[in-house]
């Protein structure tokens, strides 16, 4: 058994200590189940066949495929017999896909299918070091060969996880790649054993009676901490490959932790509300007492006031004839739900709140390998990311970035030592590149992105992510984009979020055809003015958008305007829609 805090010992400690099932897999109607002793064999058999194929320590190899099993399990073996895993976004380009594959010298990747091994071929003749090129179907018999390697060399693999040790590698994370190429965040076994074991400081933490869903991209820093999380704490991972097939998995699954980004929480909030909204007569009046009766509960709770045991019993009263609806939606026992990724709408988690369902927001970056705040049930402050996480420092720089100090800061960017001594300082403090607060209980208030801060022609700087978010939470919108750097005022480019506009259209009794069609209508034109002036509402006149304009097309990581965590590409939009900007400011 390795000693050292390693990706190994995690995985045989948890195997060692958890008895049940590990996982569940998606097959549509049924959910399969896999415990933890098959899950064991299984790693121990591909790690064994990785050895046999001449897989070693400090061999970069990548995983092109969506949040399965098999990632999982690959990803556990890559990192028993030392190699560095390297996640790639199922929905990234050829281009992109190979771009990782040349920057991490990859020697292999495995694929989830044959379309996505294409987007390797593509490009294989420009990757020298790539020997090894399978798809999961070449998994079975991966196994097999690590069986036979197994027998023949019976101590090879223990030899293997000893040499491991927890200043090594475990994994390049590629950034999102905003601004530029995606950078290779060096992660290294400690850090992620470290992130893994502060969940346990938490009041409210999974274990083993806990079903996880999990539809995250494993490429990610957040999903990847969720999975590797598991043999910790024990949880069922249920894995759903297809992130718009949640609303189908939750009553299936019935998952009892959900780790999320805000659009899932927005789009049942949407869904919620409107359902609330066609409400008549005697139904209307019970749902609007419901909500005055959960939202008077709620304020009680978040400044720590014991509920009066009247209003407890109309709580509970609510919640039997109301919000046990919206439950049942959320698979019925959900009872953590978990935002990150982005900001969440404070008034979404009131909403939630209201109804006794408090979700908890966090915050932090691939750097820090993945959180640095968060709100819990005890501590829980609507519109922050929370207070520091157990064994983080936290302080705010002098021109209001906020930098971060833990055992979980990376080790720097991969062949980029100029990148990474400009993030990293010689005593450990990170800057996390986020303007910040921190209020006097502790918690944290985001301002916005350091590098995004708009600098008006009247010298005025503003923070476009508030009214970003807030326009990217309505229901016909996908992406808002503010524009004003050296302008007289500001102004917003609106892509409409393609998925939602049909339902809208329906609801408002009008005839979807296309994109480029419904993104011209007045009734659309009418909704989203009504959004932005609700939006300019929440901030100062200076920071207000004056003229805005709807683009007719998706946004989408092939497309060029998003990443493939679907962060905003700012500089690829600006420069995509340069003649719809400058006709914004005509006449002025």
């Amino acid at each position: 058994m390795p000693s050292e805090r390693t990706i190994p010992r995690l995985w045989r400690d948890g195997v060692a200590r958890n008895t049940g099932v590990a996982y569940l897999v998606d097959e549509g109607e049924t959910w399969r189940e896999i415990t933890w002793a098959e899950a064991a064999e299984r790693v121990d058999a591909l790690a064994n066949g990785l050895l046999g194929r001449g897989v070693r320590k400090g061999d970069a190899f990548a995983i092109l495929a969506r949040t399965t099993v098999e990632w999982a399990l690959v990803d556990f073996a890559l990192a028993h017999v030392g190699a560095i895993g390297v996640g790639i976004y199922a929905n990234s380009s050829a281009r992109d896909a190979q771009y990782v594959l040349q920057h991490s010298e990859a020697v292999g990747v495995v694929c989830e299918d044959d379309v996505q091994r294409a987007k390797v071929e593509q490009g294989q003749d420009d990757l020298p070091h790539l020997r090894h090129v399978l798809t999961f179907g070449d998994l079975a018999a991966l196994e097999e060969e690590g069986r036979a390697h197994r027998e023949a060399h019976p101590g090879a693999l223990d030899d293997a996880v000893a040499a491991v040790d927890e200043e090594d590698f475990f994994t390049f994370i590629y950034t999102s790649g905003t601004t530029g190429p995606p950078k290779g965040c060096m992660i290294r076994h400690r850090n992620y054993y470290e992130m893994a074991v502060v969940n346990e400081k938490l009041p409210d933490h999974g274990g083993a009676d806990d079903v996880l869903l999990l539809y995250l991209p494993l490429a990610h820093n957040y999903g990847r901490l969720v999975h590797l999380t598991a043999p910790r704490m024990g949880y069922t991972t249920a894995f759903l490959p297809e992130p718009l097939d949640v609303a189908r998995a939750m009553p299936q699954v019935r998952p009892t932790i959900l780790p999320s980004v805000p659009r899932i929480y927005e789009k049942v909030h949407t869904a919620v509300t409107s359902t609330f909204a066609e409400a008549t007569g005697t139904r209307r009046r019970l749902v609007d007492w419901a909500l005055r009766v959960g939202y008077r509960a709620s304020r009680l709770r978040q400044h720590g006031e014991p509920v009066p045991r009247g209003l407890a019993a109309q709580v509970a009263v609510a919640d039997r004839l109301v919000f046990s609806k919206v439950k049942e939606r959320l698979g019925g026992r959900l009872r953590i739900p978990i935002s990150g990724g982005a900001p969440l709408s404070k008034e979404v988690a009131e909403f939630f709140d209201a109804m006794g369902i408090r979700i908890r927001e966090g915050y932090g970056l691939t750097e820090c390998t993945t959180a640095a705040t968060t709100n819990t049930s005890e501590r829980t402050r609507f519109g922050t990311v929370g207070p520091a996480l157990p064994g983080f420092e936290l302080r705010i720089a002098a021109d209001g970035e906020l930098m971060i100090r833990s055992e979980t800061v990376f080790a720097g960017y991969f062949k980029d030592p100029e990148a990474t001594a400009a993030v990293l300082e010689p005593d450990g403090w990170l800057h996390s590149g986020d303007l910040a607060r921190i209020d006097d209980e502790g918690y944290v208030w985001i301002v916005g992105r350091k590098k995004e801060i708009i600098i008006t022609a009247g010298g005025k700087n503003v923070a476009p992510a508030k009214l970003e978010t807030i326009l990217g939470n309505h229901a016909l919108v996908s992406k808002a984009c503010m524009v004003g750097d050296g302008r007289k005022f500001l102004t917003m480019i609106i892509a409409i979020d393609h998925e939602e506009a049909p339902a809208w259209a329906e609801a408002n009794g009008l005839v979807y055809q296309d994109l480029a069609t419904f993104s011209k209508l007045a009734e659309v034109k009418a909704e989203i003015e009504r959004a932005i002036d609700e939006a300019n509402d929440t901030v100062s006149s200076v920071e207000q958008v004056k003229r805005w304009i709807i683009v007719p097309d998706e946004w989408t990581p092939d497309s060029g305007e998003v990443t493939p965590s679907l962060k905003l590409k700012r500089k690829v939009v600006l420069d995509k829609y340069a003649d719809e900007i400058e006709s914004l400011y005509v006449g002025v």
